[in-house]
């Protein structure tokens, strides 16, 4: 019997993690109350209530209605973590009235959704720690093997004039959808009430999470101080450098020593790569246990609450990643289209079900370099660099949430602040981590610098998750275009 093919794989997995995640949803009106009695903690369920009261020093501080499970499990975080005073909850349900003492936790309920999880983060754990041996082997060999100096500052060039250009492109984008289809003035007064209840403290705890943007800073940062702390830390372009700088500098000592260094490196090059062919055979595995627990944890009832708003997002992101990406690859990659895009399934498959353009990271170089005859040497340093500065389908997302928040909350964005916009999606997408979540804090920034109130997030948390994933293939596929691109450019790509 044929063997099924890997992306065929992955793509079931999505499918079936989806449904399963479906079938075995949260149940939105049922909470884990864990609280202390006798000395000892107590766990118990309560669900399908009526209203509930959260009570702190005798003194109601929320009311809430049967609908208000996060408001609920978000305002407790809040205050449990800021105040010393025994806190209770109290529901009314058709059954009674149900009170608990000294609440020490409150969360959803755990579905068999939700217990598969630890599946999927062993798998993102696995490609992450795959990611810094195998960028730094293969840039060492690579940049030894770039003796030519002047090729090595046309392709840093090269990478980093693509790099801005796309996302300068992706937040134009953005901005044009969500100025079009305008799906701030759609939402309704009581939905916005309900996200913003929601999502209160949660978007006021982002809200004064900031990121430092200097472009200075960012060229005296790249330099580590210590190496060491640079890998232990995940710091790419630190990273990056010292793997340029200590292949380059290779190339100058005596040939023998020089060849058994980059033997050794070679090696482990080779030896990473092998072990991502080796960890992808449970990479279905991994993928269904995200894509089942992001589902029952997400649900579907806040889509139609926002629907303007992610269609707005998707169609962007659908424009910048096969659009823009097709035209680059086209008239300047001068590359298939159709086998790009085939080659790079994997890679956007693994993108969406982690989230992270990091651990996707070592399936993108596997990608590039063998499936499309990449050289490794440019293979090796754009990707890497990639992952941390080009962020298009981040920029993409916060040019149509920065709008979106300015419409709900009734402001007419000027052409001066949309082009604020701009610059600052652009400069925030250099040098961020490329983690989960991070958008939202890169967005807090944006929304400071044209005056917007940042928790206006609030309006957008309930849906980020799943938009992150997404924005991610964009991101992932846009590293992989440019660096075919720039390869291509410097006639060292064999892909038909």
């Amino acid at each position: 019997m044929k063997k099924v093919p890997l992306h065929i794989q992955i793509l079931l997995a999505l499918i079936l993690g989806a449904a399963f995640g479906a079938f075995f949803s949260i149940n939105k009106n049922k909470l884990e109350i864990t609280y202390k009695k006798n000395s000892n903690q107590v766990v118990e369920s309560i669900k399908n209530w009526n209203s509930g009261y959260l009570i702190a020093n005798d003194s109601t501080i929320a009311k809430f209605s049967s609908n208000d499970q996060i408001a609920i499990i978000n305002k407790f975080k809040h205050l449990y973590s800021n105040s010393r005073e025994s806190i209770k909850l109290t529901f009314e349900t058709e059954k009674g009235k149900f009170e608990y003492t000294d609440v020490v936790a409150v969360k959803k309920e755990h579905t068999l959704a939700t217990y598969i999880k630890p599946v999927g983060d062993l798998f993102i754990r696995l490609l992450s720690f795959l990611a810094i041996p195998l960028v730094i082997s293969t840039l060492i060999v690579g940049a030894a093997s770039l003796t030519d100096f002047k090729k090595l500052g046309r392709i840093g060039i090269k990478t980093f004039s693509l790099y801005l250009l796309t996302t300068t492109i992706a937040i134009t984008i953005g901005l044009g959808l969500a100025n079009i289809i305008s799906p701030g003035t759609r939402i309704d007064p009581q939905s916005k009430e309900r996200l913003m209840s929601s999502f209160q403290e949660e978007s006021a705890e982002k809200a004064v999470e900031t990121l430092d943007i200097s472009i200075v800073d960012f060229f005296v940062e790249i330099v580590p101080k210590n190496p060491f702390d640079a890998i232990s830390n995940g710091n790419m372009l630190q990273i990056v450098f010292l793997a340029v700088i200590f292949g380059i500098t290779l190339t100058l000592i005596e040939k023998s020593k020089r060849e058994t260094v980059l033997k050794f490196f070679d090696g482990v090059s080779d030896t990473m790569i092998k072990m991502v062919d080796l960890f992808m055979l449970i990479a279905p595995y991994g993928v269904f246990a995200l894509i089942a627990a992001t589902i029952a944890d997400f649900g579907f009832e806040i889509l139609t609450t926002l629907i303007w708003y992610i269609v707005a997002v998707i169609l962007g992101l659908f424009v910048q990643t096969y659009v823009v990406y097709g035209s680059l690859l086209k008239f300047l990659g001068k590359a298939s289209l159709k086998d790009f895009f085939l080659n790079i399934r994997n890679a956007q498959a693994i993108g969406f079900s982690t989230s992270s353009s990091a651990a996707t990271l070592p399936i993108t170089l596997d990608c590039v370099e063998n499936k499309m005859n990449t050289n490794k040497e440019i293979a090796g340093f754009v990707l890497p660099l990639g992952a941390t500065i080009n962020m298009d389908g981040t920029a993409l997302y916060q040019g149509v949430a920065a709008v979106f928040i300015a419409q709900v909350y009734g402001f007419d964005l000027t052409v001066v602040e949309q082009m604020t916009i701009v610059l600052t999606a652009v400069l925030a997408s250099v040098g961020t981590a490329p983690v989960p979540g991070v958008g939202i804090i890169m967005l807090v920034m944006i929304l400071n610098a044209i005056n917007i109130p940042a928790q206006g997030i609030a309006l957008i948390l309930g849906v980020d998750r799943i938009l992150d994933m997404l924005r991610t293939i964009t991101n992932v596929t846009g590293d992989a275009a440019v660096a075919v691109t720039v390869a291509n450019t410097e006639k060292n790509f064999t892909i038909e």
